[in-house]
């Protein structure tokens, strides 16, 4: 027989048994026919023939068995009657598969929602051909090893001297006002060097990107804009092509739509790319540009390094007038370092709870198998008295555990596919959050960890079986059997490590609750009730120059005053809390940095003095802005008392002068006055800020703040159409402060919220996990508790008996759960806000929790054993 054909003869004894066995069964009989036949023929009697027939062929059933083993597939055939087996036998016990599927389902649900966000942020690579080789060039300060961007010198000194890179590109982003088709708006732009597309490898779907000749400083300004906004705004892709589009009162031809679907590149989210011109530099500074680079083949990430370093030395002597930090260097570092930024740490934590609540739950399951193999036990022990082997034996528990862990996958890729809708609404600013999907790699990842739970929750019921296939068959008794020492332990080390396991959870989402209480507590330096604000920024086309501009916002101020219910009004360049975009340094006259060392930094504002009216800011020291601060009058500022103390603690600071911007031949900046902090830089941070009037600035644009006694909705609806009678084609931004405030607290919120799910899943899966092993002990020891009770043991004797054996495990599991808790406290302790990570009394609390929901699980089966009936105990027994 070929090989060919002894597959094919294999393959049908597998696929189609039944025809296999008939056809086997009428092979014997034709050989034992043939027999009688010739032993009739040679003249016996039929019914002695038939007979000496069947003994000469010897035991039907052993050849049978024989042929069976000889077809190859008889493993297969026994691993698939295994688990037939195992589905009717879950069948018939529909509440535990019910539960065990659930619990089981839940965890790797979460594990696969878990692997695709860690896998699309954290490991997958960029979507770009060689991603290895794109880097981001930025300014790195030694002293505190930030990044910033570049300046348009460092920029323009990277593209005349690199020899590092194939392509170079450059990248400034922000927000314009896109007008000339439709309503205008604001939307998020980046403006772009033919270079940075080119880095990337990113072409048009439509038309074409950026090319060197857009870059001339005559060339027709144009620009790339995305799928989606050219079907919503510009008649499709097709037709976008070759159409003006008003970015900022300046009109772009569009000259090319990027393929559907790309809304990001190389990290910056924008709808329309306009082609960047720089302008020859008067300073080192402002920081300003993103450089994208890849890198020349051959050429390491540390050539480059030192590539950049050798710029930063040849440019510094030149700008050394406006830029004194000798130390600090344009640096090279990985895109997606850049774009992933420190979201890994928050994937991490949302990993390590996942991972928790999972080994949770198959502790938490396999418990319950124990139980369940252990009352199955008279089955055993039939099992055994007909043959079966110790392998067969601890193959069926395999086969359930295999049956649970593939049915509890199935669940959980349902779970998962609900969690990829939910997490790209609660996590719309994660990184690559756009890339997670279900794919190959996770439909793999859930494959393996179904299959893997499957054989750890039935790995103890296989060994428990294996051991008992060598007890002696009469031992079948569901109430003693199964209760072997090395099983029961086994039961108890699963519950201690489930609240070993509960712990950590219970106690990281105590300390993110408290900490996002003392967020929400948190002084902001400002009332932000009945405060509104809208963001408005005047295109150079309609405001060229600084009267024009300080004109409009003028006469904005003074419209807005007469609005009915408005008492407070201001402009501002930034809108607290959490938005400092503006990073000045600064060097003070009578207490400079050394040469050659950084200058100071701090969030710089541009604001007009209704702000601080509007948002009731104080003035500590000093006085307010008045109309002498204007473009003719020397530089002032008002800083924040936490500035005033960090440079001048002890003493005032009004009246101090320095050098902002590194600008050595303007004018010194006088301190004028201290106002109260605040929080520009983050709730968490500090209420560091100087405020310069914005009439001594070009800022074209700002936020207007509104207190009003009126509703926010009439007060905006009156903004709105102050602002259009002035301008009806400027776009609009509103706001309440409120609002803002709450949008703040929004990402502490849901990851206090995401870590609270997931430790009351553990802590509620920890709770039953001790319920049923007690629930299970009491059940084993109720002849014990019988005779107990009929010698005279009260029934809270019998109910301390069983918590006390229950909150030992509780206890036990506690006390390692601690030890845990030390490793988690260095990752946890960069997500708190006012409380450590190793805070003693929370630590406590959350311990104490944890505890009193374990007293709580035990009594209840403490509590059913002291019910019990000491005559039928006995008796049953």
């Amino acid at each position: 027989m070929s090989r060919i054909s002894d597959l094919i003869e294999r393959l049908r004894a597998l696929v189609f048994p039944s025809r296999r066995e008939r056809e086997m069964t009428e092979e014997i009989r034709f050989h034992i026919e043939r027999e009688v036949e010739e032993r009739v023929g040679r003249g016996a009697d039929p019914g002695a023939a038939r007979r000496e027939a069947l003994a000469t062929f010897g035991n039907i059933e052993a050849v049978k068995e024989a042929v069976r083993d000889a077809s190859g597939v008889r493993l297969l055939q026994d691993l698939g009657a295994d688990f037939r087996y195992g589905l009717r036998s879950l069948g018939r016990d529909s509440l535990y598969t019910t539960a065990v599927v659930t619990v089981l389902g839940l965890g790797l649900g979460a594990a696969a929602t878990a692997f695709a966000v860690a896998d699309s942020v954290l490991l997958s690579p960029l979507p770009y051909r060689e991603p290895d080789r794109l880097v981001r060039v930025g300014q790195l300060y030694q002293q505190n090893s930030t990044v910033w961007q570049l300046s348009t010198v460092d920029a323009q000194a990277i593209l005349e001297q690199q020899r590092s890179f194939e392509v170079f590109g450059l990248v400034a982003w922000g927000e314009a006002t896109l007008s000339g088709v439709g309503t205008p708006e604001k939307a998020p732009i980046g403006a772009v060097t033919s270079g940075f597309f080119r880095a990337l490898e990113a072409d048009a779907a439509v038309g074409r990107v950026v090319t060197p000749e857009d870059e001339w400083a005559d060339a027709e300004p144009v620009a790339v804009v995305s799928h989606a906004l050219a079907n919503q705004r510009l008649g499709g892709a097709e037709a976008a092509v070759g159409r003006a589009l008003t970015i900022d009162g300046l009109s772009h031809t569009v000259i090319g739509v990027l393929p559907e679907g790309t809304e990001k590149l190389g990290g910056v989210r924008a709808t329309a790319w306009p082609v960047l011109k720089l302008r020859p530099p008067e300073r080192r500074g402002p920081f300003w540009l993103r450089g994208i680079g890849r890198l020349r083949e051959g050429v390491t990430l540390d050539d480059a390094a030192r590539d950049m370093e050798a710029i930063s030395k040849r440019i510094f002597p030149v700008w050394a007038s406006s830029f004194q930090d000798q130390t600090a260097r344009i640096a090279p570092m990985p895109l997606r370092d850049t774009i992933v930024g420190d979201a890994g740490r928050a994937v991490g934590l949302f990993f390590a709870a996942v991972v928790l609540v999972l080994l949770v739950a198959i502790a938490n399951v396999t418990t319950l198998s124990l139980a369940r193999a252990s009352a199955r036990e008279s089955e055993r022990a039939l099992r055994v008295t007909l043959g079966a082997g110790r392998v067969r034996l601890a193959r069926l528990p395999l086969a359930e555990g295999l049956v649970i862990g593939l049915a509890a996958g199935l669940l959980g890729f349902g779970i998962a596919v609900l969690g990829f809708r939910i997490l790209g609404q609660l996590t719309p600013n994660l990184p690559r959050v756009d890339e997670v999907a279900i794919d190959g790699r996770v439909v793999a990842f859930l494959v393996a960890c179904a299959i893997l739970s499957g054989i750890l929750v039935s790995i103890s019921t296989m060994l428990a079986a294996f051991r008992s296939s060598s007890a002696p068959v009469g031992q079948g008794d569901g109430r003693r059997t199964g209760s072997d020492r090395r099983t029961t332990a086994f039961r108890s080390a699963l519950v201690t490590a489930e609240f070993a396991l509960a712990l950590p959870l219970l106690l990281g989402s105590s300390l993110l609750f408290v900490s996002f209480s003392r967020l929400q507590r948190v002084d902001v330096g400002f009332d932000p009730e009945g405060v509104v604000s809208l963001s408005l920024a005047l295109p150079d086309a309609r405001y060229p120059g600084y009267a024009e501009v300080q004109t409009f916002w003028r006469q904005l101020e003074q419209r807005v005053a007469e609005v009915p219910g408005a008492f407070a009004s201001g402009l501002t360049s930034e809108l607290p809390p959490g938005q400092a975009g503006n990073i000045n340094n600064f060097n003070l006259i009578d207490r400079p940095v050394q040469p050659g060392v950084a200058e100071h930094l701090a969030p710089w504002l541009v604001v007009t003095p209704g702000f601080f009216d509007a948002l009731q800011i104080p003035l500590l020291e000093g006085r307010w802005f008045t109309e002498a601060d204007s473009a003719t009058g020397p530089p002032v500022v008002l800083v924040s008392r936490w500035w005033a103390q960090r440079y001048y603690p002890g003493e005032s600071a009004v009246g101090r002068q320095m050098i902002e911007g590194g600008c050595v031949t303007c004018d010194p900046t006088t301190v004028i006055g201290v106002v109260g902090d605040v929080k520009y830089l983050g709730l968490a941070e500090t209420g560091d800020a100087v405020y310069s009037p914005l009439a001594q600035s070009q800022a074209r644009t700002a936020h207007l703040v509104v207190r009003s006694r009126a509703q926010p909705a009439i007060t905006l609806k009156a903004v709105r159409e102050v602002v259009a009678g002035l301008d009806p084609e400027l776009s609009m931004e509103e706001q309440t402060l409120e609002a803002r405030l709450a949008d703040a607290l929004t990402g502490p919120g849901r990851s206090t919220a995401l870590l609270s799910v997931f430790a009351f899943a553990a802590v509620a899966l920890a709770a039953v996990g001790i319920f049923g092993l007690l629930s299970y002990t009491v059940r084993q020891r109720r002849r014990e508790i019988g005779v107990r009770i009929a010698l005279g043991a009260a029934p809270s004797v019998i109910t301390r008996m069983v918590v006390g054996q229950g909150m030992s495990y509780a206890t036990a599991g506690t006390v390692v759960g601690l030890a845990l808790t030390i490793l988690e406290a260095r990752w946890l302790d960069s997500f708190l806000y006012g409380v450590s990570a190793s805070d003693p009394l929370t630590t406590a609390a959350a311990a104490v929790a944890l505890l009193l929901v374990a007293a709580v699980a035990c009594w209840l089966p403490g509590f059913r054993a002291s019910r019990i009936h000491a005559v039928e105990a006995i008796a049953t027994e």
